[in-house]
Parts: C-alpha cells; sequence; structure tokens
C-alpha cells in the first residue's frame, strides 16, 4: 500500500513541476504581474480638439474609426492627452513598436512632446520621450524617414506653434544608447512658410543594402523678414554634418514676392477669426508649370457648408472641412473625405498674390513630410461667384447590386448601404468604392467593424459599371500607403 501511494505521489509531483515549467514557458507574463499590467492597460485617446474636428452628424460608426487609430499601448501620464500615433516595427526586431505625440490637456499652448514605446519581451514600455518645436494650436503629423542615408531612420514631428509658425523636429535614434540619449535632436526649424524634405535619387546599392546613400536636405521657405514687402521670401537650405550630427543652414536664396497693397496684405494674415477663409471661399484653378490655367484640375472653398472639393483626373472629390488655423502666411487646414473617413488631407495655403495663392497637400496616407502630391503648387482665382463647373461623368462610389461567393454573399444598393450574409450571419452597414493612386478600393463598414479590398474585376469594365465577377483582396491603409494584409482573395460573382 505504501509503494504504491509513494509511487503515485512521486508520479504526481513530476507531472505538477512539468506543468509548471510548461506555463513558465508558454505564459511568461502570468509571472511577472508589473509587466502584465503594463502590458494590457490600453486605453483610446481622444485626438485634440475633437469636438472641433467632429463634423455636425458624426455617426457613431465615424467616430470609432477615427479613435480605433489612437489606441496606445502604455498609458499616457494624468492630464496629457494625445495627438498622434506612429506604429511600426522600428528597430527590426519583428515586433510592433510606437511614436506617440502628446500635450498637456490644460495648456492649449502646451509644446507637444514625442515618446518612444518600445515592444520589450512581456510588454510595452515607454522608453524615452522628449519636448518638440510644435504646440498644441494645431494638427500634428509624424512620419519615419531615412534622412541621413545611414538606414538609421529619423522620426520627423511636423506642426505649428503658437505664433502660426510651421514646425519640424527631427529625432535619430542613438544605437546602443538609453534614456535622455536613446535618441538624439539632429534638426529643429520654424518659419512662416513651408518646411520639406528635398529627397534626390539615391543609388542601386543603397537600395541593395550595400552602400550608403546621400543625406537628404531640408528646406524652409517664408517670408523674407528683413524686407518691407509681405510677399518676398526667402528659402533656407539645411545640410546634414556627419561629424557633429546635426542639420545645419547651407545657403540662403532671396526671392522677390509681388508688389502690391501691403496693407490688403496685411489684414489678409492678421489671423483675425474668418478673414482669410472669406478670401479664398470659390474657385481656383491650378496653374500648369508653363504659367497657364489648367482647367481640369482645381480646388473649390466652401468655408460656408465646411466643404473642400478636389477636382482632377475627372474624378471629384469632396473633403470635410474640419478645422481652419490661421498660420502667419495664409491658412493651415485639416480635411476629412466625406464617404471614406478613414482618409484625411492636411493643406497648407500661403498667399501668392490677391488672386494667387501656394498649396500643399499632406495625404494621411503617405504622411513622409515634403512628398509631393499631384494637388501641390499655385492656383489663381477663376472669379467670385463662379461654382466648380460640373465633372464628367465619372464612375459612382455606389451600386445596385449583389455578388456571391464561397464565403459569403452581399447586396449592394443605391443609396452605399449593403447588407452582408455569411454563414446565416446577416450583418447591415455602410460601404464606399474610391481610388487611391489609381488603384480601386472598396471599404466596408459591417458590425462595428471596417474593412479595406483592394478590388480586383474580371468581366465587364468598370466595378460600378456591373462587373461579372470582383476579386477582393483585404489591405490596410496607413502611413506606408497600401498595404497587402496577404490573405486568400475573395471571388465573388454578380447574382442575375
Amino acid at each position: 500500500m505504501n509503494t504504491r501511494f509513494w509511487t503515485f505521489f512521486t508520479i504526481l509531483i513530476f507531472v505538477l513541476v512539468g506543468l509548471g515549467i510548461g506555463a513558465l514557458v508558454l505564459f511568461p507574463g502570468l509571472f511577472h504581474e508589473k509587466r502584465k499590467l503594463e502590458s494590457y492597460r490600453t486605453r483610446l485617446v481622444t485626438p485634440d480638439g475633437a469636438e472641433s474636428l467632429s463634423p455636425d452628424g458624426e455617426s457613431p460608426e465615424d467616430v470609432f474609426a477615427r479613435e480605433a487609430g489612437l489606441e496606445l499601448k502604455v498609458p499616457l501620464d494624468e492630464g496629457d492627452i494625445c495627438v498622434g500615433i506612429l506604429s511600426g516595427d522600428f528597430d527590426s526586431d519583428s515586433r510592433e513598436e510606437q511614436i506617440a505625440a502628446y500635450r498637456r490637456q490644460a495648456d492649449r499652448d502646451s509644446p507637444v512632446y514625442v515618446a518612444y514605446i518600445d515592444n520589450e519581451e512581456g510588454g510595452y514600455r515607454r522608453v524615452w520621450s522628449a519636448a518638440t518645436a510644435a504646440s498644441g494650436v494645431g494638427a500634428v503629423t509624424l512620419s519615419m524617414q531615412d534622412l541621413c542615408g545611414d538606414r538609421v531612420f529619423c522620426f520627423l514631428v511636423a506642426g505649428l506653434n503658437s505664433r502660426g509658425e510651421h514646425t519640424l523636429t527631427v529625432f535619430r535614434r542613438a544605437p546602443g544608447q538609453t534614456g535622455e540619449a536613446f535618441m538624439r535632436k539632429i534638426a529643429e526649424l520654424s518659419i512662416e512658410g513651408t518646411i520639406t524634405v528635398k529627397e534626390t535619387a539615391r543609388s542601386l546599392a543603397y537600395q541593395q543594402g550595400r552602400a550608403q546613400g546621400a543625406a537628404f536636405a531640408l528646406s524652409a521657405r517664408g517670408r523674407d523678414m528683413d524686407s518691407a514687402n509681405l510677399l518676398d521670401q526667402v528659402e533656407i537650405t539645411y545640410l546634414y554634418n556627419a561629424v557633429r550630427g546635426i542639420y545645419e543652414q547651407s545657403a540662403l536664396v532671396r526671392i522677390p514676392g509681388t508688389q502690391i497693397e501691403q496693407t490688403k496684405v496685411r489684414e489678409l494674415l492678421s489671423g483675425a477669426p474668418g478673414v482669410f477663409e472669406r478670401f479664398i471661399e470659390g474657385l481656383w484653378y491650378h496653374v500648369s508649370p508653363q504659367g497657364t490655367l489648367d482647367s481640369r484640375q482645381y480646388l473649390y472653398f466652401n468655408p460656408k457648408d465646411k466643404e473642400l472639393i478636389f477636382y482632377g483626373d475627372d474624378a471629384q472629390q469632396v473633403f470635410t472641412w474640419q478645422r481652419a488655423t490661421p498660420t502667419r502666411s495664409g491658412l493651415y487646414i485639416n480635411t476629412q473625405n466625406v464617404s471614406v473617413t478613414t482618409l484625411r488631407r492636411f493643406v497648407d495655403i500661403d498667399l501668392e498674390s490677391l488672386d494667387r495663392i501656394r498649396v500643399k497637400v499632406n495625404e494621411d496616407v503617405r504622411l513622409r513630410i515634403g512628398v509631393n502630391t499631384r494637388w501641390d503648387g499655385s492656383y489663381r482665382r477663376a472669379s467670385r461667384t463662379a461654382s466648380p463647373p460640373p465633372p464628367p461623368a465619372a464612375p459612382a462610389p455606389t451600386l445596385d447590386a449583389s455578388y456571391e461567393g464561397a464565403l459569403w454573399k452581399i447586396t449592394f444598393r443605391p443609396d452605399g448601404t449593403c447588407e452582408q450574409n455569411k454563414g446565416g450571419v446577416v450583418l447591415k452597414g455602410k460601404y464606399a468604392f474610391f481610388s487611391i493612386d489609381s488603384k480601386e478600393l472598396l471599404e466596408l463598414r459591417l458590425g462595428g467593424e471596417r474593412e479595406t479590398y483592394l478590388v480586383g474585376t474580371a468581366g465587364t469594365a468598370g466595378a460600378q459599371g456591373g462587373n461579372q465577377v470582383l476579386i477582393l483582396n483585404r489591405v490596410r491603409i496607413g502611413a506606408q500607403g497600401i498595404v497587402d494584409m496577404r490573405e486568400s482573395p475573395i471571388t465573388l460573382t454578380l447574382l442575375p
């Protein structure tokens, strides 16, 4: 009897020890309570000024979509509010890290701070933070780029300060360093104008990882403070000094502006509420490189209805005018697409003359600072009373058809609503077809979830024309553009 008991007891001990070792290997977080709490204490934070950014009548789904992109992996300190997040594998360790921008909630003019949130074994942890030149008065954009050409990526923080100047702060990772030295500030610029990164072509050897590339220059263009003409400008170029590890001024070029009545210019650039908005109201045609008006591309500003229309490539895009921030040289506008609420544009407008403006557009799906978009350039006023000309016939963003595949059936209706039957589970919601970089995409909003698909077609031309077959590949739209989720494509056949 005793022999059986001790044999059973010994086996039981070995089994329990084995289970404990297995749990330790498979679930290390269970034995590190502090790390576990830090890893899972996440919260959704609303961007600064959410009340002013949200258009009237915004649906709960749209609010959810806007806030979903601001999910922090660690909590902020009491009294701090998040104004931007950039997520990605920044240190090539196959784990996602975050750069978070935040400011003091109680102080509207508080500097914007950035924090690096590292993904270590067992959970996320904030390892570094620093102040930037931007403040809480306007939108902040975060991006990552190899500015110096040596594959040590830099983090760029662009925004506005309390004086209405555009700012750019650049931090560079310092390998092997910790604490305050984890990242080094290599540039901090502010100017009454625009700041861009002057990208140059890099060699094939750089692209293949066999050699370093040339460092990109930074360019700041704005008002010439030494001139009596408020429209005279200067362009300052900064080059990277590899020895000192910072950007230094290398050139300054003066650009004469139009000689017009300075009293009117001072009035427009005074920063008084609504003055510049009333000035730009109406239709503006793009000015071609030859100096002629291009009626195939225009912008239509409608501040009364909070609307901005982009027209080009025979397609009209309508964006909601969410917030306008006066700058020392014009206006900075945050906009959101009315059909696809995850698409946003930041429009920077500078005054060139009383009938001409210069526009710089930063798209939310391509947030690298200084990347030119097709909307950048000069625009000339068409007339004070002109309305945007009707666009030629273009594919509508809606369908009136039903499609069925092996996994699910979906019915598209002309009013932008849809119904999905997936294994007997019926979900109702909204949809929209849209395009980015000539690629057609479909966004589905069903059951509180949003999914985006790259659309391939077969049969008759044009998805909105009633294709016999739709081939959907799920993608994600982010700072890197369109990212394939690498899932099996979904094939849907048009039902009679």
